[in-house]
């Protein structure tokens, strides 16, 4: 027999070869836990973020609302007939990327009194556009519209 060659492949002594199948398991489930919560946390990003997307495009609808609504003429000859009062016709506006909005204008004559008034000869007007989402993927989109509060004096 020749005395250079290993004695044996396998050792008797088993205790160093591994982890047992129960500590497997334990880890397997750890590592579960934790890729769960990864998951879970870019969900809940990828909903605010389309939130905050949807926001800001109601913003960008309501900003060419207002302009428009600013470039209107409102003198003593003239006032332009998106500046008369009462509340609109809830108008639809649909972005680039598919999202529907609501835009609602209302036109008040006389914000010094409660309600919606009508009266061409008031020289001050207050504009309220509210514009909402019209189908919020998101469920807390819908309690989000974008409302602004606008006065028009008659110029000269």
């Amino acid at each position: 027999m020749n005395k250079n060659c290993p004695k044996q492949l396998h050792s008797e002594n088993h205790q160093d070869e591994g982890f047992t199948l129960v500590e497997v398991l334990i880890a397997m489930f750890i590592m579960l836990v934790a890729i769960l919560g990864v998951f879970m946390v870019f969900t809940y990003s990828v909903i605010f973020n389309a939130g905050n997307n949807s926001r800001s495009q109601a913003l960008s609808v309501m900003q060419q609302e207002v302009e428009i609504l600013r470039s209107a003429k409102f003198t003593p000859t003239i006032t332009d007939s998106v500046l008369a009062g009462g509340t609109k016709v809830a108008r639809n506006f649909t972005s680039i990327d598919g999202n529907r909005f609501i835009i609602n204008t209302t036109v008040d004559d006389d914000p010094f009194v409660a309600g919606v008034q009508v009266d061409n000869s008031k020289t001050i007007k207050e504009i309220t556009i509210t514009v909402t989402l019209d189908s919020p993927t998101p469920g807390w989109q819908v309690s989000v519209p974008a409302t602004v509060i606008l006065r028009r004096v008659r110029s000269n």
